[in-house]
């Protein structure tokens, strides 16, 4: 990462949102350690998502999900300043893919948005779920509730769209910056992860499924 401008976007804090971090000292913040010495290390990203031995499966995927926020929210805040109304009125993946948002709020039927506004309510959102104590409890000893990995499938297929819409509709601004070898790498680490553990449909990996044959096999 020798790209100065790069090592700014990247390392600062052009994100959509702030960064939620993992208290020091937690079974959380020690398993966020290793999975970040792993990748550091430069081990092959397939081991590297395999859940460590005798560890809870469920931290093992609290802690990424809360990692691939940040890194997602980081990757959309790189291309945001390109993506507005007039450029997207959609939140599409090409002609063939049109996400439409629904909540349990406002949008209560999929309704169709211009993608900055997807992105917005999907950050916002996802920000509510992983600070929410009851789905993604911090303190040890402290069960997850029966419905967790239900909700993390829900939080990653929705992650993946935004991947499918910077990598369709902005990736020459991705190319522009000199990004694209780390934004390949978080969607190869994001991808074989939903894969090690069942995260997201097959049919939701549709949009990106010959860029990800070519990349990730």
């Amino acid at each position: 990462m020798s790209n100065p401008f790069l090592k700014q976007v990247f390392n600062k804090d052009k994100t959509f949102r702030p960064k939620r971090k993992f208290e020091p000292g937690t079974q959380r913040f020690e398993l966020h350690k290793r999975a970040q010495a792993s990748l550091n290390a430069g081990l092959d990203l397939r081991l590297a998502v395999q859940l460590p031995p005798g560890e809870d499966l469920h931290d093992w995927v609290a802690v990424h999900v809360v990692d691939f926020f940040n890194r997602v929210n980081l990757i959309y805040g790189t291309v945001s300043d390109g993506c507005s109304e007039q450029s997207c009125p959609v939140m599409s993946g090409g002609p063939k893919y049109e996400y439409r948002w629904q909540d349990e709020h406002k949008f209560r039927k999929p309704t169709a948005l211009s993608a900055p506004k997807y992105m917005d309510l999907l950050m916002d959102w996802i920000e509510v779920q992983i600070n929410n104590e009851d789905l993604f409890p911090t303190s040890v000893g402290t069960p997850f509730p029966k419905n967790f990995l239900q909700v993390v499938k829900k939080i990653l297929s929705r992650l993946f769209r935004v991947f499918v819409h910077v990598y369709i509709h902005h990736f020459d601004r991705i190319a522009q910056m000199g990004a694209e070898a780390h934004v390949n790498t978080c969607y190869k680490h994001f991808y074989y992860f939903v894969r090690e553990f069942g995260l997201i449909d097959t049919k939701e990996l549709e949009p990106l499924k010959e860029m990800t044959a070519r990349m990730c096999h």
